[in-house]
């Protein structure tokens, strides 16, 4: 059974968000996604700086299995990223919602955030995927 947190929103492409203090939103992938990709060799993450879309690609995992897309989950510049990950791409498995953070953005329309879906709606939606 994959952990979901009830303190974050998700998406349905398995992505997590959480809103800091600053207003800035903390994405990653899901600790299901996580476990279907395998041990993750690789994440190139957005440029901080760059715009990144709702729904559209802006990173990139790779596994021992497969390359997988990141979509955005809301739309907003990227205002950091987690450097860590270019030597260490392993803490997305050892600690998805924690160390293993993508990066962070800064939303343009923070009623995007309102789309996304709350834990129980994400677990109903990884059940329905298993």
């Amino acid at each position: 059974m994959t952990e979901t947190r009830t303190n974050l929103k998700y998406s349905k492409s398995h992505e997590w968000v959480r809103q800091e203090e600053d207003g800035s939103l903390t994405v990653g992938i899901t600790d299901h996604a996580q476990t279907l990709l395998g041990d993750l060799v690789f994440v190139e993450a957005p440029e901080p700086g760059s715009q990144v879309q709702a729904g559209e690609p802006c990173a990139t995992v790779e596994s021992v299995k497969a390359a997988s897309d990141v979509y955005a989950p809301v739309s907003g510049e990227v205002v950091a990223v987690n450097e860590e990950l270019t030597d260490s791409p392993e803490r997305v498995n050892e600690s998805p919602f924690e160390e293993g953070w993508l990066f962070r953005v800064q939303p343009t329309d923070p009623a995007g955030l309102d789309a996304l879906l709350d834990a129980d709606a994400y677990a109903e939606l990884v059940a329905s995927e298993e």
